[in-house]
């Protein structure tokens, strides 16, 4: 039925089985808090790289360019202006993959979560199977008690009919 005996002799204790994947719950725990940390960790850096990026295009936007240049000048500050872009795109660029690289980071937690919350039922249920077990053997020795069956003999057993009680 569940591959438990429910009870050795009439009367004994029921031993209560451990859950024999508790190190692997316990596994299954420690890899989901290493997973929220790392989620954490990843929507941080995201975050980060997304107001870098906006820096670098406030700034970029925000520049003015003088009215009166040499020519030299002139060159240099459109070098600037275009170093700067490519910085701003690149922050950007940096930005959008660390948004993505979170999203897979906390992808892995979401998996994480799921295989222990699994193992968490399967405790779950391994608890009420030996629940269900204790209490039948409970229901079986009251009955055993009721019938006057625990305090027979074995070789009492033999007999096909019931003696009763009363006389």
């Amino acid at each position: 039925m569940c591959g438990y005996p429910p009870c050795g002799i009439a009367g004994e204790a029921m031993k209560r089985t451990a859950f024999q994947l508790q190190p692997v719950l316990e596994l299954r725990r420690t890899q989901e808090r290493a997973a929220a940390v790392a989620a954490a960790a990843a929507a941080q850096a995201a975050a980060d790289a997304d107001r870098r990026a906006s820096d670098y295009e406030t700034a970029l936007a925000t520049s003015e360019f003088p009215r009166s240049l040499r020519s030299t000048d002139f060159v240099m500050v459109m070098t600037l202006l275009r170093t700067a872009a490519t910085d701003a795109s690149a922050a950007r660029a940096l930005a959008t993959a660390s948004a993505e690289q979170a999203e897979l980071v906390r992808e892995q937690w979401t998996a994480a979560a799921q295989r222990t919350k699994g193992m968490e039922r399967l405790k779950e249920r391994h608890q009420q199977v030996l629940a269900t077990a204790e209490a039948a053997a409970e229901e079986r020795a009251a009955d055993d008690l009721v019938t006057g069956r625990a305090g027979r003999k074995a070789a009492d057993d033999d007999v096909a009919e019931e003696v009763p009680w009363t006389a």
